[in-house]
């Protein structure tokens, strides 16, 4: 028997759509087992695919069908709607809709199952007809920083979310906030809610040596998205360089334009922009490093974090509480309680990656001891649990209706 899955998720594999999301998308497009096969249901970034039609594609060595819903071009999906008629979201979801009897159709499978990332896409997910696993990344609060238009639209949002939680046959909250949170106030989301974080390739991410310069680099990869603090980030790291007497370079992965916010101005001179990286080129850049940064309001399961770890590489961050497992003191990192002043963050933040400058030249730490942290958070040790959720759904769900006749474009893959 092979097991179905349909992803809804708006990105195209062959394109450079960034984040944890995406990174999650992509590890179950090359990691499933022989025993699933997948259907990406996403965007068409390059405009060069029938919109509405199946296509056979490779990805990472493996074998997935590829839905195009919509037509949106790469720059557009990366920047950040200002108004409801620019959201990437809505778009998507409504090209889910008027395609929903063609995926019906290539979802079908011995046993089945749809997972969705986003809530806005709970009512298409079960429309689909399977038992559909909802994966919750953030923890969103009202009034946080925010450039998507949540923070707009909180109602929406806040709708958008029961009506995805009462609907999913499981639900999976990437930290434990979000867990404890549905306990509190949703119970009978909690007894369909399991913890599982983000996974990470440690096999892609392995360790190595610190580099041998006496110029200390700090990476960041990701968006630079309102939530992350970038004003704080590139504050501390103006401050590091003249502690450091000159003697530091801060290397950005991503497609974000950091001109955006005006602090990048200080610190422009001794930044490297890297752009848009494959997996291995981010693990290279990585590996070249001394150190990661973090100073996000809000997070989930950073993936950057659980990659940066695996490199070996420790990690400056203020605290979030889904941290604390992951950066210890003297280890591999250190956290920062945050101040409601700026300037003190900014400058405690500082102070502290010149500690950890001083103990990586010292040889106090250990890449190896460090790539140890995430080793729970594998993917050989966590994608198979979530790939058990799906089969052991679709199997519960399979007596009580007979699957449709699959199609010949929805072959066994793998």
């Amino acid at each position: 028997m092979v097991h179905r899955i349909t992803l809804l998720h708006s990105i195209d594999p062959r394109g450079g759509k960034v984040g944890g999301v995406e990174t999650h998308v992509r590890l179950m497009l090359s990691r499933h087992p022989d025993s699933v096969s997948v259907l990406l249901v996403g965007i068409d970034e390059r405009g060069d695919l029938e919109i509405g039609k199946p296509v056979r594609i490779e990805f990472d060595g493996r074998q997935i069908d590829f839905l195009p819903v919509i037509h949106i071009p790469g720059e557009t999906m990366r920047a950040a709607a200002k108004k409801l008629s620019q959201s990437v979201t809505l778009h998507f979801t409504l090209g889910i809709l008027r395609h929903l009897f063609t995926i019906r159709r290539l979802s079908a499978g011995d046993t089945a199952s749809t997972e969705i990332e986003r809530f806005e896409q709970a009512i298409p997910a079960r429309l689909i007809g399977h038992p559909v696993v909802q994966l919750v990344h953030n923890e969103e609060s009202k009034g946080n920083k925010m450039d998507s238009l949540i923070g707009r639209y909180w109602w929406i949002h806040r709708l958008n979310e029961r009506i995805a939680l009462t609907l999913a046959s499981r639900v999976v909250g990437v930290n434990p906030n979000i867990v404890a949170r549905y306990e509190r106030e949703m119970p009978r989301v909690a007894r369909k809610s399991e913890f599982m974080t983000v996974s990470v390739d440690t096999q892609r991410f392995p360790s190595a040596p610190f580099p041998e310069s006496d110029t200390f680099r700090v990476v960041f990869a990701g968006r630079l998205d309102a939530f992350k603090d970038p004003p704080l980030m590139f504050e501390t790291l103006r401050r590091l360089h003249g502690k450091l007497g000159g003697k530091f370079e801060f290397h950005y992965i991503g497609t974000s334009d950091p001109h955006r916010d005006k602090e990048f101005a200080a610190i422009e001179s001794f930044t490297v922009r890297h752009g848009f990286q494959t997996s291995d080129g981010v693990s290279a850049i990585m590996r070249n490093c001394h150190a990661g940064i973090l100073t996000s309001f809000f997070e989930g399961m950073p993936c950057y974090l659980l990659e940066t770890l695996s490199s070996g590489r420790p990690m400056g961050a203020i605290r979030l509480p889904q941290y604390d497992p992951l950066i210890e003191t003297d280890v591999s990192g250190f956290l920062v309680e945050r101040p409601e002043d700026r300037e003190v963050a900014a400058e405690t933040m500082a102070d502290g990656f010149v500690q950890l400058a001083a103990n990586i030249a010292a040889g106090r730490l250990d890449p190896e001891t460090i790539h140890a942290k995430v080793m729970p958070y594998s993917v050989a040790v966590q994608m198979p649990k979530l790939f058990e959720r799906h089969i052991a759904l679709g199997r519960a769900r399979s007596p009580d209706r007979q699957p449709p006749v699959a199609s010949p474009a929805n072959s066994r893959s793998h």
